[in-house]
């Protein structure tokens, strides 16, 4: 008992500097491949400098700093999977040790990302993000663009075959928006997947102002029509964002163009079908915060009939009416009609030069 209380109080005497602070100088998340550098800072006491990790009978490395600098940066040139895991570090002075820093866990990312959907939300509401993939992953990581650390969360089965994780977020304000990702692991590995698709959350009301949404040439068009939805705002925007209601996908973006007195983007859609049908609305960003957006503008519902509209046939006869039909057959009759008096009168002409003929035969006769 004598000895395990004094090598105690020898402990307590060796930590006699302030306890570390480590930190990835570009973020915990890495790809494979890539350079990245941990720092230690520590007081200006610090003579020695000791990077450790967790599992490794020997430190990872050591460091003695030129004053009067109190930190100590540690070089990985290119990444691999074998740097992936927990550090901690410690300094030397001529007092005596200090404590060990926090951890810090590296994720270094490889290959297989499980996806995730796009949304776009209203202040105060909650969010759950779901990291899913078709490959048996025991555990899952949400990560921040950004951010110094990152979300885990132990993988389940599904009886389809797939595995998952839920993030939740809530309520969500002006901080939550971002770019995030999210990776898979193995329990027997340190190796983390490669990353998600990025998921772009974007913040509602975050500007004072609505665009204002416009279809052209109409709401309602036909299958194979071609079809432009018009953001416009009198105040600086950026960019336009035009999102579906109940979209899955990512919602477009467009660079906004200065006309006369605002801002606009025109989003072209060529040869709609059915499937585009639905409840549109766009709103406005800022370079400075893209992720931050103004309200929403009012709702433009897009009706997208399913039949191709056809070509104009070539102009046809019309139909005769039955007046027409009257009115033809007493044409016809009447030049009927001409035809047999014209007949008769040529008879009668012949019938009659045949008579005086006779008659001067006749005449011709008696003399």
């Amino acid at each position: 008992m004598t000895f395990t209380f004094t090598a105690l109080l020898c402990l307590g005497e060796m930590w006699t500097l302030h306890k570390p602070i480590i930190k990835a100088e570009t973020g915990s998340v890495v790809t494979s491949g890539s350079p990245m550098t941990i720092c230690c800072e520590g007081s200006l006491d610090a003579e020695i400098y000791v990077l450790h990790k967790e599992g490794s009978q020997k430190p990872w490395g050591t460091q003695t700093p030129e004053k009067p600098e109190n930190k100590a940066k540690f070089s990985i040139p290119s990444v691999t999977k074998q740097h992936g895991g927990q550090y901690r570090c410690y300094c030397y002075s001529s007092a005596g040790w200090s404590e060990r820093s926090d951890t810090l866990e590296l994720v270094v990312t490889g290959e297989q990302a499980p996806p995730m959907t796009n949304p776009i939300l209203d202040p105060g509401k909650s969010l759950t993000l779901q990291c899913c993939s078709d490959i048996n992953y025991d555990r899952f990581a949400l990560y921040k663009l950004g951010g110094a650390d990152f979300t885990q969360n132990g993988g389940q089965w599904t009886q389809s075959g797939l595995s998952l994780a839920n993030f939740t977020l809530g309520p969500v304000s002006s901080s939550t928006g971002g770019q995030y990702r999210c990776y898979g692991a193995h329990n027997l590995s340190s190796e983390w997947s490669a990353s998600s698709d990025p998921l772009d959350i974007l913040i509602t009301g975050q500007r004072p102002f609505s665009p204002s949404l416009s279809v052209k040439p109409n709401s309602t068009v036909h299958s194979g029509d071609n079809v432009t939805l018009l953001c416009q705002s009198p105040y600086k925007v950026d960019t336009f964002i035009l999102s579906k209601e109940g979209a899955a996908q990512q919602p477009q973006q467009l660079k906004s163009k200065s006309e006369a007195w605002d801002f606009q983007a025109e989003f072209s859609m060529s040869a709609v079908t059915s499937a585009l049908s639905g409840t549109y609305r766009c709103y406005g960003s800022q370079d400075s915060s893209p992720y931050l957006l103004s309200y929403g503008s009012d709702p433009v519902e897009l009706m997208v009939s399913g039949s191709i509209r056809a070509s104009s046939p070539p102009p046809s006869r019309p139909m005769p009416t039955a007046a027409s039909e009257n009115q033809d057959h007493t044409v016809e009759n009447l030049i009927r009609m001409g035809m047999a008096v014209m007949i008769l009168i040529v008879i009668g002409i012949l019938v009659f030069e045949g008579w005086g003929s006779q008659r001067q035969i006749h005449h011709a006769a008696e003399k």
